[in-house]
């Protein structure tokens, strides 16, 4: 039996053990106890935290496992890679692993390399940016998080400071990166690498609650766009991905896309996308088993990534009491759109990123229209 290491025990983990071990794999779950889902539902579980890389490494060791992945964190990402490229196994480098985990390295790759993204700047207090003159607005975000945290908006010199000690608080690194605001409408692209060559699997549609923070309020598949633009597309995220030396795995790419065409780099992580993105979405809209291609690359196979049946997919997340009652409208208007739902009773703390958002609701139907009613407002745009 292959022996399979997990980074991660949270539920956007849960897939992965699950597919994992419908495969016939003896999955390893590492991650510091929690109480998460994937400590109880792993084959094996160690309490080591994911930031422990050589003590991982040591236990993957002894075990002798034959792969190494996780989904949906750019943390758990750092360590995979470390562990992979110590024993052997299948991963990216850990120059491209630095370079897909800081938001600085990256936007310096894709200005070495010409790829189209905003100018950006790293910072440690409001006195690095006392020479440079700022065109406004701006984006003030960690270097090293994800999931909308530490991510705030500003259209002048108020509130930078303390938008930029916030970004520190939420970061690993303890730094910030001061960006020029990209407009247009935020999509995402998941894409598949094997030696080197990358296969895109799907674009998504993103909605987000807009300024200040872009907390996302769902996602829809397929992407609205047209060929001409979807091609466009591809040829700058296969472009952005060899920037950054992806060559095996998932990669998740947010991008904007401006009324005229015009395409701007958010970011791209070495993983599959979180929010039910890779998880769920793709393979909902495509029939592509995302999650199991990821467990193949990180065993060595090359994965199967032929399309199956295609069909229009979303989720809805939960912010307020007007979300739940557009859901129960689903509910009982067409309860076979819904694939999946979780939703907690709304209380007064208020969402201030995707951790605390108090539920969702997984949705498939034949066409995006049949969608549209129960899916969030397009939220800011610009």
């Amino acid at each position: 039996m292959k022996k399979l290491a997990i980074i991660g025990a949270s539920y956007l983990q849960e897939p992965l053990i699950e597919k994992a071990k419908s495969m016939g794999i003896e999955t390893h779950v590492f991650a510091w106890a929690a109480g998460d889902v994937g400590e109880k539902s792993a084959d094996y579980f160690y309490p080591i935290s994911i930031v422990e890389k050589d003590e991982i490494l040591k236990k993957c060791r002894e075990i002798g496992i034959d792969g190494i992945c996780t989904i949906a964190s750019d943390l758990a990402v750092i360590t995979v890679n470390y562990v992979a490229n110590n024993m052997g196994l299948i991963a990216n480098s850990m120059a491209c692993t630095e370079k897909s985990t800081n938001k600085h390295l990256m936007r310096e790759a894709f200005e070495k390399n010409g790829d189209p993204s905003p100018k950006s700047i790293l910072v440690s207090t409001i006195d690095d940016l006392k020479k440079i003159e700022l065109n406004y607005p701006i984006i003030v975000k960690p270097i090293d998080r994800s999931g909308s945290r530490g991510i705030t908006k500003l259209h002048d010199v108020k509130g930078l400071a303390e938008a930029i000690d916030e970004a520190k608080a939420q970061g690993f690194e303890k730094e910030a990166l001061v960006e020029e605001f990209a407009t247009g409408q935020e999509y995402s692209i998941e894409c598949v690498s094997w030696k080197g060559d990358h296969h895109f699997l799907a674009m998504t549609h993103k909605f987000t609650t807009g300024a200040p923070h872009f907390i996302e309020t769902g996602h829809m598949e397929p992407a609205p766009i047209s060929q001409e633009q979807l091609k466009q597309v591809k040829k700058v995220v296969f472009h952005a991905l060899d920037s950054l030396e992806i060559t095996y795995g998932a990669s998740h790419t947010e991008l904007k896309i401006a009324k005229d065409g015009t395409i701007a780099l958010i970011e791209i992580g070495g993983r599959m996308g979180g929010d039910f993105i890779g998880s769920n979405l793709v393979q909902l809209s495509t029939g592509i088993d995302f999650v199991k291609a990821v467990i193949d690359i990180s065993l060595g196979e090359e994965p199967d990534l032929a399309v199956g049946d295609h069909a229009a997919a979303g989720v809805r997340f939960v912010f307020d009491q007007k979300d739940v009652d557009i859901l129960e409208k689903l509910k009982k208007e067409h309860p076979e759109y819904i694939v999946d739902m979780d939703i907690k009773p709304v209380g007064d703390h208020e969402v201030v990123d995707s951790s605390t958002r108090y539920g969702y609701c997984l949705m498939k139907a034949k066409d995006l229209g049949y969608l549209y009613p129960y899916l969030p407002d397009n939220g800011e745009e610009e």
